[in-house]
């Protein structure tokens, strides 16, 4: 299932025309037709023999129940198809918050990338955040403006305005619109080819009809070409003297250069077309042979060394066909059989599928770029190179590549329904996390509750429906209960004494102790200042215990914290004392003294880092203040032009929400981060609800 080896471009350019299966994703914001252009693209190539919809449910990609629910991606798709001669495999990443940390680790592999917007300026900002990663990891992209049905006269021109200072490299527009027939009304039918020169016409599910270049944009072709040519020309030194001389290069050669300049990451193409009707996306196509680099220098990214291997970017549980690896062959052919090294312990590995949306196909030989599922690789995890058994290690084999995941600031406590689903509910858990490196799941020692963690509540949403759906596990979700504490304002002194008399034995146990509050985040000290043998060595251990005990559930219902505690007297029976005996009479001791000590509750305060685009920082500032947060700054961010950083103390019961409030505010740009800084008191009403609603629950 590989392509065959050919001849080289025009100028010895890295670019398609090599050996092997060339990866391309698909990346961009929710809503832009990734999926529909994928459809588009496998339809084009004749993959499939009739176009399919995301609407209807019948597109290949977006086929799991999720997706069908949702009306758009909550996993990336693989797809493949072949065009022209040569083989393609195609990873549609989820566009959604939510959910499109599932392709990363495709993407670091991905030879080239297709970053699909829409045709409104105003939705141009959602592409930077991926605009911005892709440049951070040195990943060949092209624009594809999709929707151009759609676009508003000056659109395109506004929108790569707007998209020009989100990126690093230079934008170099390869196509302007046609609009009608005398080049007046609004439609959009067809494009000019500004490299080559060529209008054509746009023709619904066909390819596009060459015409003559329409006397209404020959003013504004020339006007493009001019700066496409210059922006070629700052990386290529003869073309730059052929401009000085006002003579006009020659197309073969302006071809090359683009070649040359996308597939080494120098410039960022830009098309357009529609993926509705087909038009535009077999030049996109034709774009992505000629200009897609070869698998080799993803192998170079990965650290694959010459050897390569299968880097695994993501685990599939749940099918029919058991746990698979998904992922990429780099170097040389996989054999079904072959040994890798997983682990550090070598793994034959077993049947190879072939992905097809939802489709598998198995194959016994997969070629250099071909991306696959593999059966029985069962200790491989998702970002790892595993290295052929025998081959040189290369620097990575084995190796996680560190990927910067957002924050999951959406948390849920869940339960089993049916208690007796425990068990398979840590078995399933531990499934999903495994194939979604943006889920994660734990114990919370605070609360005893079972948490899992996401983005955001839409992908927890999916999560709990594909736990109940693969697994057959209901569960019961709430948001988690804040872990506060309570502490005391002034020392106290009390007497616990327990004595029992039933006969036999009794038990006696009497002790004196004195508490006082710590600063804030000392914890717990135990001192005794016992002499004259009053209690005996033996059950001074016993009087902490109890007062451990105590400190479980303060006055207030919740525990203790910051409390110094000496054991200053007491005394004891020769026959009757023992050791529970005393831990009683501790627990009695320490809960009177707390009530009498002034306890008061303690909230967790979390610092919050928000990162938003520039001119919602203040906004942002204002959301956090509302929501009892302290702001500590306001500042350009660190490390991304145009955006802004705003840090605040804010408790922790006012992290839920907080991410949607924050989007609703950013066209869903805005993220934060959260973490635990320290403990502070809480009072007046709040507090009075924070103690009722516990006794409540304790009820």
């Amino acid at each position: 299932m590989g392509s065959t080896p050919s001849t080289g471009n025009a100028n010895g350019s890295k670019a398609a025309r090599a050996a092997g299966t060339r990866a391309i994703a698909l990346v961009g914001p929710a809503g832009t037709g990734k999926t529909s252009l994928a459809e588009a693209m496998l339809y084009a190539s004749g993959a499939i023999p009739r176009l399919g919809s995301v609407d209807a449910g019948t597109s290949v990609g977006d086929a799991s129940p999720e997706a069908r629910a949702r009306g758009g991606s909550t996993e990336m798709n693989l797809m493949h198809f072949d065009y022209l001669g040569d083989h393609y495999a195609l990873v549609d990443m989820p566009g959604g918050v939510g959910f499109a940390a599932d392709g990363l680790n495709a993407l670091l592999a991905a030879d080239i990338a297709v970053v699909v917007v829409d045709p409104a300026p105003e939705r141009a900002a959602l592409a930077e955040p991926m605009l911005r990663r892709l440049d951070e990891w040195g990943v060949p992209h092209v624009i594809f403006v999709n929707k151009i049905e759609n676009a508003r006269v000056g659109a395109l021109q506004s929108l790569i305005a707007e998209l020009r200072p989100m990126s690093r490299e230079p934008l170099a527009l390869r196509q302007i619109p046609i609009r009608g027939e005398d080049g007046k009304s609004e439609a959009v039918t067809g494009y000019v080819d500004l490299a080559l020169e060529r209008a054509y016409r746009y023709q619904p599910g066909q390819a596009s009809e060459k015409i003559a270049l329409p006397d209404t944009v020959l003013g504004r072709e020339q006007e493009e070409r001019t700066r496409l040519l210059e922006t070629l020309a700052d990386f290529d030194d003869e073309l730059l003297e052929v401009l000085l001389t006002d003579e006009q290069p020659d197309s073969a050669v302006v071809m090359a250069d683009l070649a040359e300049d996308t597939v080494e990451n120098r410039v960022v193409p830009i098309v357009m077309g529609s993926a509705l009707t087909g038009g535009g996306v077999r030049r996109l196509l034709k774009l992505l042979r000629h200009e897609t680099p070869a698998p080799e220098l993803a192998a170079e990214r990965l650290h694959a060394g010459e050897d390569g291997g299968l880097h695994v970017f993501k685990i599939a549980n749940g099918g029919a066909m058991g746990r698979l690896a998904l992922g990429r062959v780099l170097g040389a052919p996989l054999d079904e059989g072959d040994e890798l090294v997983v682990g550090g312990d070598a793994a034959r590995t077993g049947s190879i599928f072939f992905v097809q949306g939802d489709k598998t196909a198995k194959h016994p030989h997969a070629a250099p770029g071909d991306v696959i599922a593999v059966a029985k690789v069962d200790g491989a995890r998702s970002g790892a190179l595993l290295a052929r058994k025998g081959a040189a290690r290369g620097g990575a084999a084995d190796e996680n590549h560190a990927i910067d995941y957002p924050a999951r600031n959406a948390a849920l406590a869940i339960a089993a329904r049916d208690r007796r689903d425990d068990v398979k509910l840590s078995s399933a858990l531990h499934r999903l996390c495994e194939e979604d490196p943006a889920l994660e799941w734990s114990q919370d020692e605070a609360t005893h509750e079972t948490l899992l963690r996401g983005i955001n509540d839409e992908h927890l949403q999916v999560v709990l429906g594909r736990l109940q759906r693969r697994y057959g596990v209901a569960v019961d979700a709430r948001p988690p209960r804040i872990a506060y504490r309570e502490s005391i304002r002034k020392p106290a002194t009390q007497r616990g004494r327990h004595k029992k008399q039933s006969g036999g034995h009794g038990q006696y146990g009497d002790c004196v102790i004195e508490i006082r509050p710590l600063a804030r985040g000392e914890g717990f000290r135990f001192d005794d200042r016992i002499t004259g043998g009053a209690i005996p060595k033996q059950y001074i251990p016993a009087v902490e215990m109890g007062i451990r005990d105590a400190m479980q559930k303060g006055p207030l219902g919740f525990p203790v914290v910051d409390v110094a505690v000496t054991l200053t007297d007491g005394s004891f029976h020769s026959v009757d004392s023992s050791e529970l005996a005393f831990r009683i009479a501790g627990r009695m001791a320490m809960l009177e003294a707390l009530a009498q000590a002034g306890p008061y509750l303690l909230e967790p305060m979390s610092l919050v880092t928000v990162d938003t685009p520039a001119g919602t920082g203040s906004k942002s500032g204002s959301v956090l203040s509302s929501r009892r947060g302290q702001i500590l700054g306001l500042s350009p961010h660190p490390a991304w032009p145009r955006w802004e950083r705003v840090e605040a103390m804010l408790p922790e019961a006012a992290l839920h929400g907080l991410d949607a409030e924050l989007r609703s505010l950013s066209q869903g740009l805005a993220s934060f981060t959260a973490e635990f800084d320290h403990l502070a008191e809480l009072g007046g009403k709040q507090a009075d609800e924070v103690v009722k609603a516990q006794a409540a629950l304790a009820a």
